[in-house]
């Protein structure tokens, strides 16, 4: 059946397809849609902003339109056209059930590491073809108004708002997808690739066209049934896929249209890449409810709102509610908490200025002075603080015993998790073996998903040191020669280092400390090994670190669309040179060197035992990727995540779901407290742009005056 429309995290994955509105994860096969069903089973909205989750069906704009005064100023003056012809046909109505009606001005005060930090984009959501809603749990329309695809997912088409306009005035259209595609992806000379919604289930390049300004139709060689999923993810033009450039103002800085363009035009030095930072340079246009005004490097940058903005409130009022943003440079993160305490910042995204439970406190005490209401949004981790060796160990010996899943299950069995729950998380949270995000789809959608969650959460969590014990000794890994401390079961010394970047967080340093304690009681040598952050990359690729202990799983809304924690598919996680070969399959470098030891191999790479558990995992990958039927897919994730059970942990989780800090100024209205949240928050993943899909520009001031 043809999907269509807007797709919710849980709607994409799940089964039915839906005929009109936004689509579930986890209800679809292939897909359309322009809205969806509606809310989590069970929540009810109610008066006065404190409803619970957003709605799925596009809300129909009001017949009347409102607009800041400020711009209305400039209507009548004649410096703007009306609203009413810088707004698209259909405005993109924001459907978060705890809104109440907002009041326009004033500014907010923001802290930031640089000037043109990455975390000042995950405010804005504006340039999402999709937008995730509901914690991820549905896919609903941004850019993109409806879209639908043939049965078996191998050919998208996308149909966008009318009328759509650049921060400067000029029409947005599909010429600035294509200027992307053609003039940046598939232009060798330029750094952009194509990102994974680009490719089919097979891995190869997806054939992209424009029939006209508004539609857009992306024709795959194989089923691509992830497109809607990967479509939402991340913030486009930030931290995820570009997909889209102003082509009327970047054009005369690219050689295809300006011949004298300098040969270095598409470094990071060059001024195609100067020029198309909207977060450094002024004059670059937007689709964000802000745009820069000015930019002082290395001391401050402040975004005004943005005339042409296409999102509006259920009473037609367009956003953003506030006038101005600024973001002030703090390096020093100690010097951000002072100047949180002391009332200089209005709005404080904790997982972005590095803050943690420990500080809660501090804020509690410091709550007259600095304003601050301190809220409590679920981070969604599936580990808390975790630890993973390294798979594919440079040592031979000592990789057989790390692939040896009683060493692994023993050393999760050692671990006193309830101490670490309560020290370093305050008692929140949900202890846990190691897994994937609990906000999963394929976790919500049933009473199986949930149970397959929760074998998975429970499989070696246990704390059991005399079952512990024992797995070393069934492996032999014993103490040979009466020292206190086992060996190898070939009699070697056996010493386990604890491997983190130098500049680990503290959380992570405690977590550290704590495991070095709890596996020496059970007779291991255990060193703590800081490395220096430059160097741990590449030595953690080769094969020449033991372990990582300082990294926690943050995946997005499902188990496909950013599969890298559930199996190797890249070098930086639990396998990296499996991970590394199979980023290379389908490439001419798949088969080259082959008689070279895998570990001398550019870059290292190794082939899986094709009879062991990430062999396993591929094949049901593999399967996954050319699933159109979203039931079926659910399915092998399943059995991906049973593959954790009998032959795990790869990876080791201590604490899941701990909450996430978020600091807002008393006066500030339409900021979410957990319970309007569908799933309490979902604030961890890149991949669930926190706090873009929560929208910002409907914030605002309950007394602009006092806060100008």
């Amino acid at each position: 059946m043809a999907r269509s429309g807007g797709l919710d995290r849980r709607t994409f994955l799940y089964g039915s397809a839906l005929t009109a509105g936004a689509v579930t994860l986890g209800a679809c096969s292939s897909s359309s849609g322009s809205g969806g069903s509606g809310a989590k089973p069970g929540a009810k909205a109610r008066k006065g902003g404190s409803g619970r989750g957003s709605e799925t069906k596009p809300l129909p704009a009001p017949a009347k339109f409102q607009e800041s005064p400020t711009l209305a100023a400039r209507v009548k003056s004649g410096d703007l056209p009306a609203l009413e012809k810088r707004l698209p046909q259909e405005p993109y109505v924001v459907p978060h059930r705890w809104l109440e009606p907002g009041k326009y001005g004033g500014n907010l005060l923001l802290a930031v590491p640089t000037a043109n930090d990455l975390q000042i984009r995950q405010y804005m959501y504006g340039h999402s073809l999709l937008r995730f809603v509901n914690d991820g749990l549905d896919i609903v329309p941004g850019l993109v108004a409806s879209w639908e695809s043939n049965a078996d997912a191998s050919e998208w088409t996308l149909h966008f708002r009318s009328g759509l306009k650049w921060s400067d005035g000029q029409p947005w259209t599909t010429a600035d997808i294509m200027f992307w595609w053609e003039d940046m992806v598939l232009n060798e000379e330029h750094p952009d690739i194509p990102p994974d919604e680009a490719k089919s289930g097979k891995g190869t390049i997806m054939k992209l066209t424009a029939p006209d300004e508004r539609t857009l139709v992306m024709k795959f060689d194989a089923p691509a049934p992830l497109t809607a999923a990967r479509l939402a993810g991340y913030v486009n033009r930030g931290n995820g896929t570009t997909w889209m450039e102003p082509k009327h103002y970047l054009k005369q800085f690219h050689p295809r249209y300006n011949k004298a363009v300098s040969k270095n035009w598409a470094t990071a030095d060059g001024e195609f890449e100067k020029k198309r930072d909207y977060s450094s340079n002024p004059q670059s246009p937007t689709m964000t409810g802000w745009r820069l005004k000015s930019y002082r490097d290395g001391r401050q940058a402040i975004w005004e709102r943005n005339p042409y903005y296409w999102c509006i409130d259920k009473e037609g009022r367009q956003l953003p509610n506030i006038d101005t943003l600024t973001f002030s440079v703090v390096e020093d993160p100690e010097v951000a908490r002072l100047q949180m305490q002391e009332g200089k910042l209005d709005y404080v995204h904790g997982p972005f200025n590095g803050l943690t439970l420990a500080d809660i406190s501090g804020f509690k005490k410091a709550e007259q002075r600095s304003g601050l209401d301190v809220l409590l949004w679920d981070g969604g981790s599936g580990t808390g603080s975790m630890f993973f060796f390294n798979y594919d160990h440079k040592d031979a010996p000592m990789r057989k015993l790390i692939r040896e899943p009683k060493f692994r299950q023993a050393l999760s069995l050692a671990t006193k998790r309830d101490e670490m729950q309560k020290s370093i998380y305050f008692n929140t949270g949900e202890q846990t073996t190691g897994t994937l995000s609990p906000k999963a789809v394929e976790y919500q959608v049933n009473d199986q998903g949930r149970k397959v969650y929760h074998d998975w959460r429970d499989s070696f969590v246990k704390y059991d040191p005399e079952k512990a014990k024992a797995l070393l000794d069934q492996i032999g890994v014993v103490d040979k020669d009466s020292d206190g401390k086992r060996e190898m079961p070939d009699g070697t010394k056996l010493k386990i280092r604890v491997d983190f970047p130098a500049d680990t967080t503290k959380d992570h340093q405690q977590k550290n400390n704590l495991l070095k304690r709890d596996w020496e009681a059970i007779g291991l040598t255990v060193t703590l090994n800081p490395i220096p952050p430059d160097a741990f990359g590449d030595e953690w690729a080769s094969g020449s670190l033991d372990s990582q202990a300082a990294w926690e799983v943050g995946n997005g809304p499902d188990h496909f669309a950013q599969p890298a924690w559930l199996l190797p598919i890249e070098p930086t996680r639990w396998a990296p040179l499996e991970g590394q070969y199979f980023a290379l399959r389908g490439t001419p470098q798949e088969h080259e060197q082959r008689d070279v030891d895998p570990f001398k191999r550019t870059p290292p790479r190794m082939e899986p035992d094709p009879k062991g558990p990430i062999a396993k995992m591929w094949k049901l990958y593999d399967q996954s990727k050319l699933e159109p039927d979203a039931v079926k897919r659910r399915q092998l994730a399943w059995e991906i995540d049973k593959i954790h059970v009998t032959d795990g942990p790869f990876f080791m989780g201590t604490v899941a779901n701990t909450p996430q800090l978020v600091l807002a100024h008393k006066d500030l209205r339409n900021v979410p407290r957990k319970e309007n949240l569908a799933l309490g928050g979902f604030v961890n993943p890149w991949q669930h742009p926190s706090p873009a899909v929560y929208d910002p520009e409907a914030y605002f001031w309950a007394n602009p005056d006092q806060h100008s």
